[in-house]
């Protein structure tokens, strides 16, 4: 994939595979919340006839690309690798015109399924700060359009797996949640695997006892999970410090008293997992500086 192909792919559709929905739309433009910081009002603006962005808030604008390296804050040539580890299918519909895309066959095949060892998934766990949970995780080597790819694998209820590496975000297979059970009528819920397994990393320092679990993997799969949670004494939420973080809280607090919000742990933090990244920068930097006295 060149610039020119990844700039022809709905903006739109790149930025729901990130995760972000538009807070208000139209035919002509759809507006979002800063993909790239905190904000309370939507600032960042979706031309759909020019498939272009402006970010009000600091006067910067562009095409797919433009967006892409600002938000890996990667170079051209590793966003087009991120582009081409995803299936999007406006790019597919282009290719194949005459067939439509939901008709389409399956175009990944899973290669191998390991336990994880490659160097740059394990630097990529090192960089998270969730180094020792590779007891939840597999090595995924898979192929798609006939080229080859690698990531670490998040396995979901459905037998699919969430792929995550340092440039794609994608699912192999059916879409579902995950869940881990213990027998505890106690229950905790994250939105995605690395604030499962970040939650993990520092479960003993929070005094907490192990409980059940449930992975979204998707905050639209909320809808999908409120029957299953009124046995549980028990629940407790640990979403993203957004605006669908919010909606998911809500949802899910409106249906049952038994539910406590634990975002206060890390309210200064957009997730649970960047928590856990800057207090632990915070803790070597403090050990390196009293080492040196």
């Amino acid at each position: 994939m060149n610039c020119r192909q990844f700039n022809s792919i709905s903006l739109e559709e790149v930025l729901l595979s990130l995760g972000h929905l538009p807070t208000k739309q139209n035919e002509k433009e759809a507006w979002y919340l800063n993909p790239f910081a905190n904000e309370s009002q939507a600032s960042f603006k979706l031309d759909r006839r020019l498939n272009a962005w402006y970010l009000h808030s600091e006067g910067i604008g562009g095409n797919n690309t433009d967006f892409m390296r600002k938000y890996l804050n990667a170079s051209v040539s590793e966003v087009l690798v991120w582009a081409e580890n995803h299936n999007f299918s406006s790019f597919q519909k282009q290719n194949v015109p005459y067939q439509k895309f939901e008709n389409l066959p399956k175009t990944y095949e899973i290669i191998e399924i390991k336990n994880v060892q490659h160097p740059a998934l394990l630097g990529y766990l090192i960089d998270r700060k969730v180094q020792n949970q590779t007891e939840f995780l597999k090595e995924i080597h898979y192929q798609n359009n006939n080229k080859n790819y690698f990531g670490l694998g998040f396995k979901n209820d459905s037998g699919g797996y969430e792929i995550r590496n340092k440039y794609s975000k994608i699912c192999l297979g059916k879409k579902d949640i995950s869940t881990i059970k213990n027998g505890s009528d106690s229950l905790r819920i994250f939105e995605g695997f690395f604030d499962f397994i970040s939650f993990k990393t520092i479960e003993n320092q929070l005094a907490k006892e192990p409980s059940d679990y449930l992975i979204l993997n998707s905050v639209s799969m909320i809808q999908n999970i409120k029957n299953s949670l009124e046995k549980y004494e028990n629940i407790e939420l640990y979403f993203d410090n957004d605006q669908a973080g919010n909606r998911a809280v809500e949802s899910i607090s409106d249906v049952l008293q038994n539910v406590k919000d634990c975002r206060a742990l890390y309210s200064n933090f957009k997730d649970l997992n960047e928590y856990l990244s800057k207090k632990t920068e915070e803790v070597q930097k403090q050990y390196k500086s009293a080492f040196k006295r």
